[in-house]
């Protein structure tokens, strides 16, 4: 097949078309992506259906049942929830206990 202008034109348009089929395939792949956070306001509430900012961050780090390793759980909550909060595994406790609230920081980067 000779090599013409309107060959050139129908492959060109060819690829422009499968160049859109591919960014509109990865969008929809990245759809159900979460957008990513705004690091310099505070993550929402960790509670289900509190849309809140956190105000605290909730540490517990207790031993693991099978008694294989400390186990660490962290929640950012607002200030409602932080107040109905209180240790959850101190039948697990061990030296290294540790169950501490403190105030919300966002992480900074030096």
């Amino acid at each position: 097949m000779p090599d013409t202008k309107e060959g050139r034109e129908r492959q060109a348009r060819s690829e422009e078309r499968r160049q859109r089929e591919r960014e509109l395939r990865e969008e929809r792949e990245r759809a159900d992506e979460p957008e990513p956070r705004d690091e310099t306001s505070p993550p929402s509430c960790h509670r289900r259906g509190c849309d809140e900012p956190a105000a605290f961050r909730v540490l517990e780090r207790y031993q693991e049942e099978t008694g294989h390793g400390a186990v660490e759980a962290e929640a950012h909550l607002c200030a409602a929830h932080t107040a109905e909060e209180s240790p959850t595994n101190l039948d697990n406790a061990y030296p290294d206990y540790v169950f501490l609230v403190e105030p919300y920081r966002p992480e900074t980067t030096d």
